[in-house]
């Protein structure tokens, strides 16, 4: 158990009524859990109303983080002013604010399907006009909320200091501890929660927690308070009994904000370095934060356990903080042979928790117990946690590789760990021994080999023709020669050349019955359906997430230039949804064929019933969509088709010319069955030529042939799992599967597949 701090039997009186410091604990561990559950709902909720890109995320977690840190400050000022001279119990207030959060869950979902009506009624047609506008509402929509998160720690403080004064010397780290092991729980029940009861339901549990929270808080004191002037008192005699050590060394503040900055800004990092070895699944993405927080944890209870003990550290951990932070480059090089969990583990664990045991140690130091200089303390911290990853994903890894990225947010600790003329008061050695100073400069040079011998996953030796592209999305590269060309984002296999990315084209324009007048491609890939679109000499729009891509167009197609060059073409850098959601324009035919794999995080927002219901709005009335689906879980195919099926009156699916994945060709107008060689004679002697580029078939004729003749009725896709709901954006089943698939025994999956399921309720 906790040492000086521990949860004991021994408690203290306020109002008759006993209370114990374990009951802060448990206040925290819940409201820690709440937090992360916030966190990655509203996350995704905005993302579905205002799109899916870096810029949109990075709104989302800064106001996220921004409401965090003003709620600590803010909170912490105001106790300074007006507790003393009110007196009023802090564990009511932080009663009211755990009610308040809870609230939060039932406002925040229409705040944003407001904000992003009133988007759509102004029109906004620039991307940066639109992010400017999306990002003040999403401020003025999760900021007040966030504050209230942000200002639990100050108030608990306070009300430590009130009940138990003996313990608020290191108040801020039991409570900063019970709140990240919260956290861990927070960053993974929430999956399983999500694949059970959808995001809406998710965040009613989180709301039903923050309200239970409350209820707690508040009964510990309803009962007759034993008078003001006792609790002035109380409180200045426990004013008086923090910390013996003086604080207001300012160095605590700017390490608290370097803290900060190189956590998250290697978190960015972390992401590029381990998705090519755990893959784009949100298991994946959740794999990096639990053990981000899970260490984390572990360092702050082993600073709570050293600390009761201890008031010095070495600077050698300061050092040690920045070798931990390069360890990940060289657990992420791919000549190194690891299993994916040792990789992220053994790369991310001894930097976080290094962190975990100095983060707590510098607020308490600075705060010693006094909530409003824990306020301060903590909104510093979080003020790094915003700019750093702004700087390593907007700046830095556009332009360098993850390695010396994580270099250059790892040198602060290493230059602070040599540097001998600065000191933490009275804590740390002003001069350190000649064996720390011999080992800090001995560890150095050993940083800089980690990151000579590191190789990036792009730098590996038996890549023919490769080519690497960087921006602020992702990392992006080109591989192989002649037909064994492929496309890799963040290492990930995305596409490769295929005659089926053509048939994703020829298919629905030679069905739409009249001669077309343009088309739009989302998702670019390598370009093939976007080509394949421009040989019928129509304008063509592509629809693009990552920058880079469409850059390396050339590199699988000689006439790539020449036709991005072309007036009929228009490249269009943004989330294909957000883009079909303020575009006024209508086309004939929209070509669909997002990322795979098809559980890639993200991804049912471009398969669900919403997404549809918006792109029906964008087809002119003969228009076609259609939606390449590759093979998978049976109950992903089902609900993507009966998704379908239900946004769409008429709906036709094929086998690829390729014998696997499915065409899904819709329309709102009859599509009539044709022969091949009807389709054919529709189509331009150029677009004849595209078609039969890489065959395999002999002719256009027998090409078409081999993919009208696979043609199977809608119901047979949707029978593979006949209980599974209509992919909706609240209901991401593709993306959220462990539990149907591995860990649910069948009598019980089928419970989970009942109507309430496909009802909604």
């Amino acid at each position: 158990m906790f040492n000086s701090d521990r949860v004991q039997s021994k408690s203290t009186k306020l109002a008759g009524r006993e209370i114990s410091v374990g009951w802060f604990f448990l206040f925290f561990f819940i409201s820690g859990f709440c937090s992360i559950l916030y966190e990655l709902v509203w996350l995704r909720l905005a993302m579905a109303q205002f799109g899916v890109n870096t810029a949109l995320v990075s709104i989302v977690l800064s106001m996220f983080m921004a409401g965090l840190g003003m709620g600590s400050w803010a909170s912490g000022e105001l106790l300074r002013k007006h507790a003393y001279r009110t007196g009023f119990p802090a564990l009511r207030v932080y009663a009211l604010t755990e009610l308040l959060i809870g609230v939060s869950a039932v406002f925040v979902p229409p705040e944003l399907v407001w904000g992003r009506g009133q988007l759509e009624r102004i029109g906004l047609s620039s991307s940066r006009g639109y992010y400017l506008a999306s990002g003040i509402w999403i401020a003025l929509t999760l900021v007040p909320w966030c504050a209230l998160m942000g200002a639990t720690i100050p108030i608990a403080m306070q009300a430590i200091r009130q009940i138990l004064p003996q313990k608020q010397g290191r108040s801020f780290s039991f409570l900063y501890l019970a709140n990240v092991g919260g956290a861990v729980f927070g960053a993974v029940v929430p999956l399983f929660l999500i694949e059970l009861v959808g995001f809406h339901g998710t965040l009613k549990l989180g709301s039903v927690l923050n309200c239970a929270l409350a209820i707690c808080a508040l009964a510990l004191t309803v009962t007759r308070f034993s008078g003001t002037g006792q609790t002035l008192s109380d409180e200045r005699a426990g004013a008086a009994t923090v910390s013996r050590h003086p604080a207001g060394n300012y160095t605590l503040v700017l390490l608290l904000f370097i803290a900060g900055f190189t956590s998250m800004g290697m978190e960015v990092v972390w992401i590029r370095q381990f998705t090519p070895y755990e893959g784009t699944v949100v298991y994946a993405f959740a794999l990096i934060l639990v053990t981000y927080l899970a260490a984390t944890f572990t360092g702050s209870r082993i600073y709570r356990h050293w600390g009761a003990k201890q008031e010095r550290e070495t600077k050698l951990l300061w050092i040690l903080l920045g070798i931990f932070a390069i360890v990940s480059p060289v657990t992420a090089n791919p000549y190194i042979h690891l299993s994916s969990l040792l990789r992220v583990v053994v790369g991310i664990a001894p930097f976080t928790a290094l962190l975990g045991f100095l983060t707590p140690m510098l607020v308490d130091r600075w705060s010693g117990g006094d909530p409003a200089r824990a306020g301060t303390a903590y909104a510093v911290n979080v003020l790094g946690c915003i700019l750093g990853p702004l700087l390593s994903g907007f700046v830095l890894l556009p332009n360098m590789s993850e390695r010396w990225v994580a270099f250059i947010l790892a040198l602060p600790w290493l230059l602070l760990g040599a540097y001998t003329g600065w000191s933490l008061s009275k804590f740390a050695e002003v001069v350190p021994n000649v064996a720390i100073r011999a080992a800090s400069y001995a560890l150095l040079p050993l940083a800089f080999g980690l990151i000579l011998i590191s190789k990036d996953y792009g730098q590996q030796k038996g890549l023919p023709e490769s080519r690497v592209l960087r921006d602020h999305t992702a990392t992006t590269i080109a591989r192989g020669t002649g037909m064994r060309k492929e496309l890799l984002v963040n290492g990930v296999g995305i596409t490769f050349l295929s005659p089926i990315t053509k048939m994703m084209a020829h298919l629905p324009l030679a069905m739409l019955g009249r001669p077309p007048q343009n088309a739009l491609v989302i998702c670019f890939g390598m370009g093939t359906t976007y080509r394949s679109l421009m040989s019928w000499g129509i304008p063509v729009t592509a629809v693009e997430l990552v920058p880079s891509v469409p850059r390396l167009f050339s590199f699988y197609h000689a006439d790539g230039a020449e036709l991005l060059r072309s007036p009929l073409s228009r490249l269009v850098i943004d989330d294909g949804r957000r883009y079909l959601e303020r575009t006024p324009q209508q086309y004939d035919v929209i070509a669909i064929d997002p990322p795979p794999p098809v559980e890639a995080s993200g991804s049912s927002l471009l398969y669900s019933k919403e997404f549809y219901a918006i792109a029906k709005r964008r087809l002119r009335p003969h228009g076609i969509l259609q939606q390449w689906l590759p093979d998978g879980d049976p109950v992903d195919l089902a609900s993507v088709a009966r998704a379908l099926n239900e946004s769409f009156l008429y709906v036709r699916v094929f086998r690829s010319v390729a014998g696997w994945g499915y065409h899904f060709i819709v329309s709102e107008r009859p599509i009539p069955k044709q022969a091949a060689a009807k389709l054919v004679h529709r189509m331009p002697t150029k677009a004849v030529t595209d078609l039969m580029e890489w065959g395999p078939k002999p002719n256009a004729v027998a090409e078409f042939a081999a993919v009208l003749d696979t043609e199977l009725p809608i119901g047979e896709l949707i029978a593979k799992a006949p209980d599974a709901p209509a992919l909706a954006d609240d209901r991401p089943v593709n993306e959220y599967y462990l539990l149907r698939q591995r860990a649910v025994p069948k009598k019980w999956r089928h419970l989970v597949w009942q109507e309430r399921w496909a009802g909604g309720k």
